[in-house]
Protein backbone atom coordinates (compact mmCIF):
# COMPACT_ATOMS: atom_id res chain seq x y z
CA UNK A 1 0.00 0.00 0.00
CA UNK A 2 3.12 2.50 0.76
CA UNK A 3 4.79 1.86 -2.28
CA UNK A 4 1.72 2.39 -3.98
CA UNK A 5 0.93 5.48 -2.64
CA UNK A 6 4.79 6.75 -3.35
CA UNK A 7 4.21 5.68 -6.89
CA UNK A 8 1.15 7.83 -7.15
CA UNK A 9 2.54 10.39 -5.50
CA UNK A 10 5.87 10.71 -8.01
CA UNK A 11 3.06 9.90 -10.50
CA UNK A 12 1.32 12.90 -9.97
CA UNK A 13 4.05 15.26 -9.42
CA UNK A 14 5.68 14.58 -12.60
CA UNK A 15 2.82 15.01 -13.97
CA UNK A 16 2.71 18.58 -12.11
CA UNK A 17 5.71 19.59 -13.23
CA UNK A 18 5.55 18.50 -16.84
CA UNK A 19 3.04 21.83 -16.88
CA UNK A 20 4.52 25.01 -17.89
CA UNK A 21 5.10 26.92 -15.03
CA UNK A 22 5.02 30.63 -13.70
CA UNK A 23 7.99 31.98 -11.38
CA UNK A 24 7.71 35.11 -9.53
CA UNK A 25 11.54 36.19 -8.48
CA UNK A 26 12.06 37.53 -5.25
CA UNK A 27 14.02 40.45 -5.14
CA UNK A 28 14.96 40.23 -1.20
CA UNK A 29 16.29 36.63 -1.75
CA UNK A 30 17.64 37.26 -4.90
CA UNK A 31 21.30 38.49 -5.16
CA UNK A 32 23.39 39.86 -8.20
CA UNK A 33 26.88 40.13 -7.64
CA UNK A 34 30.08 41.29 -9.53
CA UNK A 35 33.72 41.01 -9.70
CA UNK A 36 36.00 43.04 -11.47
CA UNK A 37 39.69 42.40 -10.76
CA UNK A 38 42.87 45.35 -10.82
CA UNK A 39 46.30 45.58 -10.43
CA UNK A 40 46.03 44.98 -6.36
CA UNK A 41 42.85 43.29 -5.97
CA UNK A 42 40.15 42.04 -6.77
CA UNK A 43 36.45 44.83 -6.50
CA UNK A 44 33.04 43.12 -5.22
CA UNK A 45 30.39 44.50 -5.72
CA UNK A 46 25.77 43.74 -5.81
CA UNK A 47 23.16 44.85 -7.33
CA UNK A 48 19.71 45.01 -6.78
CA UNK A 49 16.80 43.55 -8.58
CA UNK A 50 14.23 45.84 -9.78
CA UNK A 51 12.02 42.63 -11.32
CA UNK A 52 11.90 39.28 -12.02
CA UNK A 53 9.59 36.80 -13.68
CA UNK A 54 9.76 33.33 -16.12
CA UNK A 55 7.71 31.26 -17.56
CA UNK A 56 9.13 27.75 -18.05
CA UNK A 57 7.46 25.13 -20.26
CA UNK A 58 9.79 21.74 -19.25
CA UNK A 59 7.85 19.77 -22.29
CA UNK A 60 9.60 22.22 -25.19
CA UNK A 61 12.70 24.03 -22.71
CA UNK A 62 11.41 27.22 -23.58
CA UNK A 63 11.44 30.17 -21.30
CA UNK A 64 10.06 33.50 -21.59
CA UNK A 65 10.55 36.39 -19.28
CA UNK A 66 13.37 38.77 -17.85
CA UNK A 67 15.38 39.45 -14.61
CA UNK A 68 15.85 43.24 -14.86
CA UNK A 69 18.39 44.83 -12.61
CA UNK A 70 18.10 48.38 -11.79
CA UNK A 71 21.64 49.78 -13.03
CA UNK A 72 22.16 52.90 -10.64
CA UNK A 73 22.20 50.56 -7.84
CA UNK A 74 25.54 48.86 -8.14
CA UNK A 75 27.15 49.10 -4.59
CA UNK A 76 30.95 48.31 -4.15
CA UNK A 77 31.42 49.24 -0.96
CA UNK A 78 33.24 52.98 -2.46
CA UNK A 79 30.73 55.71 -2.92
CA UNK A 80 33.52 57.41 -5.51
CA UNK A 81 34.33 54.17 -7.42
CA UNK A 82 30.35 53.69 -7.36
CA UNK A 83 29.90 57.03 -8.40
CA UNK A 84 32.55 56.51 -11.32
CA UNK A 85 31.05 53.47 -12.36
CA UNK A 86 27.40 55.31 -12.95
CA UNK A 87 28.21 58.14 -14.49
CA UNK A 88 31.12 56.68 -16.59
CA UNK A 89 30.66 53.31 -17.23
CA UNK A 90 27.23 52.67 -17.04
CA UNK A 91 25.83 55.47 -17.81
CA UNK A 92 23.01 54.42 -15.60
CA UNK A 93 20.97 57.95 -15.96
CA UNK A 94 20.41 56.95 -19.69
CA UNK A 95 20.50 53.02 -19.50
CA UNK A 96 18.62 52.75 -16.08
CA UNK A 97 18.06 48.71 -16.81
CA UNK A 98 20.12 45.88 -16.86
CA UNK A 99 17.91 43.05 -18.48
CA UNK A 100 18.71 39.29 -19.08
CA UNK A 101 15.86 37.87 -20.93
CA UNK A 102 16.15 33.95 -21.29
CA UNK A 103 14.72 32.32 -24.13
CA UNK A 104 15.80 28.54 -23.92
CA UNK A 105 17.22 26.05 -21.21
CA UNK A 106 19.80 23.28 -22.98
CA UNK A 107 19.30 20.00 -20.98
CA UNK A 108 16.73 18.71 -18.88
CA UNK A 109 15.73 20.22 -15.55
CA UNK A 110 14.58 17.41 -13.04
CA UNK A 111 11.06 17.63 -10.70
CA UNK A 112 13.48 17.82 -7.47
CA UNK A 113 16.77 18.42 -6.88
CA UNK A 114 19.22 20.27 -8.52
CA UNK A 115 20.07 19.92 -12.39
CA UNK A 116 23.28 21.07 -14.29
CA UNK A 117 21.91 22.65 -17.76
CA UNK A 118 22.82 26.00 -20.01
CA UNK A 119 20.27 29.06 -20.37
CA UNK A 120 20.33 30.91 -23.87
CA UNK A 121 19.04 34.37 -24.01
CA UNK A 122 19.86 38.16 -24.93
CA UNK A 123 21.78 40.50 -22.38
CA UNK A 124 21.19 44.26 -22.59
CA UNK A 125 23.21 46.73 -20.88
CA UNK A 126 24.16 50.03 -21.91
CA UNK A 127 21.80 50.13 -24.67
CA UNK A 128 22.89 47.30 -26.53
CA UNK A 129 21.86 43.66 -26.49
CA UNK A 130 24.35 40.40 -26.69
CA UNK A 131 23.63 37.12 -26.96
CA UNK A 132 24.08 34.36 -24.16
CA UNK A 133 24.19 31.34 -22.86
CA UNK A 134 25.30 30.69 -19.87
CA UNK A 135 25.71 27.51 -17.61
CA UNK A 136 23.02 27.02 -14.15
CA UNK A 137 22.49 25.26 -11.77
CA UNK A 138 18.54 25.16 -11.37
CA UNK A 139 16.98 23.44 -8.54
CA UNK A 140 12.83 22.93 -8.01
CA UNK A 141 11.39 21.97 -4.86
CA UNK A 142 7.46 22.23 -5.08
CA UNK A 143 6.51 25.07 -6.35
CA UNK A 144 9.90 27.03 -5.52
CA UNK A 145 12.89 27.78 -8.00
CA UNK A 146 16.16 28.41 -7.03
CA UNK A 147 18.88 29.43 -10.15
CA UNK A 148 22.98 29.64 -9.92
CA UNK A 149 24.45 31.67 -12.99
CA UNK A 150 27.56 32.76 -13.34
CA UNK A 151 29.07 34.49 -16.34
CA UNK A 152 31.39 37.18 -17.72
CA UNK A 153 30.38 39.99 -19.48
CA UNK A 154 33.47 42.01 -21.79
CA UNK A 155 31.86 45.93 -21.03
CA UNK A 156 34.92 47.64 -23.11
CA UNK A 157 34.14 45.07 -25.84
CA UNK A 158 30.53 45.97 -25.51
CA UNK A 159 31.39 49.74 -25.95
CA UNK A 160 31.96 50.69 -22.64
CA UNK A 161 34.54 52.73 -20.68
CA UNK A 162 37.20 51.04 -19.26
CA UNK A 163 37.78 52.99 -15.86
CA UNK A 164 41.66 52.64 -15.50
CA UNK A 165 43.50 55.68 -13.97
CA UNK A 166 47.72 55.54 -14.41
CA UNK A 167 48.95 52.87 -11.96
CA UNK A 168 45.81 51.71 -11.51
CA UNK A 169 44.95 49.41 -14.01
CA UNK A 170 40.99 47.49 -14.00
CA UNK A 171 40.40 44.25 -16.34
CA UNK A 172 38.31 45.14 -19.45
CA UNK A 173 35.57 42.60 -18.47
CA UNK A 174 33.55 41.35 -15.25
CA UNK A 175 32.20 38.33 -13.58
CA UNK A 176 28.27 38.69 -12.72
CA UNK A 177 26.71 35.54 -10.36
CA UNK A 178 23.19 35.70 -9.90
CA UNK A 179 21.53 33.97 -6.99
CA UNK A 180 18.05 33.88 -8.27
CA UNK A 181 15.19 32.54 -5.98
CA UNK A 182 11.55 32.82 -6.87
CA UNK A 183 7.76 30.53 -6.52
CA UNK A 184 4.97 29.73 -8.68
CA UNK A 185 2.39 31.52 -7.06
CA UNK A 186 -0.25 28.87 -8.36
CA UNK A 187 1.03 26.15 -7.02
CA UNK A 188 0.80 26.18 -3.09
CA UNK A 189 -0.85 22.73 -3.39
CA UNK A 190 1.95 21.37 -4.50
CA UNK A 191 4.33 22.99 -2.27
CA UNK A 192 2.05 21.23 0.59
CA UNK A 193 2.07 17.82 -1.08
CA UNK A 194 5.77 17.79 -0.79
CA UNK A 195 6.39 18.26 2.53
CA UNK A 196 3.53 15.70 4.02
CA UNK A 197 4.52 13.21 5.99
Amino acid sequence: MQRTLIAVWFGAAAAIFAQPADYQLDPARTKVNFTVGDTLHKVNGTFKLKSGSLHFDPATGSVQGAVVVDAASGNSGSTGRDSRMNSKILESSRYPEIVFRPDRVEGKIAAEGTSAVRVHGVFSIHGAVHELTVPARVQLSGGDLTAELTFQVPYVKWGMKNPSMLMLRVGDQVEISIHAVGSDPHASGVTTLSHSN
